[in-house]
């Protein structure tokens, strides 16, 4: 993962993310966001689970991300699964599509951070990885263990 900064506090993350594709490049975005919905994401109340990145009419939109009503909210409270912009540069979100559009790439958000009062949300440029990729990761994870395992037997 990317190296997390001091005064970062993370909110949501998506581990599914790093199961389901190869992360080739992760990119810090701001949100477009109202009031009460920064303060329900200071309070952890935000999902990127189902959510997911695309870019419409030179425009980077985050959909199905779930960010809970704020308590305190009420009227001003907004749709809980609304669109949400993606603050980037033009040259940016330009250079993201010719990618996605040719190489079959694809945008998932990895996770979402406070940073300096702020939310960012962190956007992968991601392979889909195949089954076959897939069983690979595991096995090997499965024999790091067993072989710490080992370690750890023998030292006793």
């Amino acid at each position: 993962m990317a190296g997390h900064e001091a005064g970062e506090k993370l909110v949501a993350n998506n581990k599914k993310a790093y199961h389901d594709y190869f992360i080739e490049e992760q990119i810090e975005a701001g949100i477009e966001l109202f009031g009460t919905e920064v303060k329900s994401i200071r309070q952890g109340k935000c999902s990127i689970k189902e959510s997911y990145v695309q870019i419409k009419d030179n425009e980077a939109l985050i959909l199905g991300m779930n960010v809970s009503p704020y308590e305190k909210g009420n009227l001003f409270n907004r749709d809980p699964l609304r669109v949400r912009r993606l603050l980037l540069h033009k040259r940016e979100i330009r250079r993201l599509f010719q990618q996605i559009q040719t190489e079959g790439y694809t945008l998932v958000p990895l996770r979402v951070y406070l940073k300096r009062g702020l939310v960012k949300l962190e956007i992968g440029l991601a392979k889909g990885k195949k089954l076959y990729d897939k069983r690979a990761v595991i096995a090997k994870k499965d024999q790091a263990r067993s072989a710490e395992r080992e370690y750890k037997v023998k030292l006793r």
